[in-house]
């Protein structure tokens, strides 16, 4: 029986030796040689966009109405029914002329006439009043602007407000003339805001003169409170949002997206600052990210 034990333990001594020998000397030599796998599933179709430098403006839409710079009412020295009005819309006056005449007697009393006079040279652009009407020391009878300068008169949302400063540009349009641009800047920025509508007033200097444009039209205007040049930027279609962070998918050189947590800046109405996450020149998914993981093969079928 001795004998027995004393063989069976010899024997398990000689096949531990040669596993131990066989593992030393034949280290590749392994179950494990079949190939990777990779993330089940077919590849996915995506289109990218590398990281590329551009300038970025943020821009909010207005409306404005096109004003004549200097711009005056004119109001009678006293109260009474006007009996003369001289001058009708588009007259050219100037200053010292008489425009209109008030009468101020009442019921049994007599005065004599008050002559209303225009205390600026320019253009007649209203007359609201006709001749009998009755009229008080607060009664425009006419406005008088000079339109040989116009201006674009807009109000500002407040939270837009704080980016205003003078010299800023804009880009407007008219429906009366469609298909064309105008330029303009920031040339007079009210001190406070309007307690009602919460906007701020600004006055913007017309940069194209064209006769077309005149006083008392309605305008569109895009004014730029935001520029950054030579920038890093994405598309905006880019970007996911994500349990309260922004990631993208960057592509590699074996077609494999890769999910990168991002940082960002300013922001356009197509294009996205990137402050951090992606370097220049890395290819990020622009179409088709919505329904990758990390490490999906992606399979490329465009490039912007």
């Amino acid at each position: 029986m001795k004998k027995f034990i004393t063989f069976l333990i010899i024997i398990l001594i000689i096949i531990f030796a040669a596993l131990i020998f066989f593992d030393y000397f034949f280290p590749e030599e392994t179950v494990s040689s079949r190939p990777l796998q990779t993330r089940a599933g077919p590849a996915t179709t995506v289109r990218i966009t590398p990281v590329s430098l551009d300038t970025i403006e943020r821009s909010v839409i207005l409306h404005g109405e096109i004003l004549a710079r200097n711009q005056v009412t004119i109001f009678p020295p006293v109260g009474g029914r006007l009996t003369e009005t001289r001058f009708r819309i588009g007259d050219r006056v100037y200053r010292g002329n008489r425009v209109a005449t008030i009468d101020p007697s009442r019921p049994g009393e007599v005065f004599s006439a008050a002559p209303v006079v225009s205390t600026v040279s320019g253009t007649v652009l209203s007359a609201p009043f006709s001749i009998g009407d009755t009229v008080t020391t607060q009664s425009g009878i006419y406005v008088i602007g000079d339109l040989s300068e116009l201006i674009v008169e807009a109000f500002v949302p407040e939270r837009f407000s704080v980016s205003l400063v003078q010299g800023m540009r804009a880009v407007l349009w008219f429906e009366a003339i469609p298909g064309e641009r105008f330029n303009a800047e920031v040339d007079e920025i009210s001190p406070v805001l309007d307690p009602v509508s919460r906007t701020l007033r600004i006055r913007l200097k017309l940069l194209d003169n064209d006769p077309r444009i005149r006083a008392g039209m309605f305008s569109t205007l895009s004014l730029v409170t935001n520029r950054k040049e030579n920038i890093p930027v994405i598309q905006r279609t880019s970007v996911i949002s994500t349990y309260g962070s922004w990631i993208v998918f960057v592509v590699d050189e074996n077609n494999i997206a890769r999910r990168r947590v991002v940082t960002l800046g300013l922001e356009s109405e197509d294009y996205i600052e990137i402050l951090n996450g992606v370097d220049l020149g890395e290819n990020v998914v622009s179409a088709g990210q919505n329904f990758l993981t990390d490490g999906d093969i992606v399979r490329i079928v465009g490039e912007n």
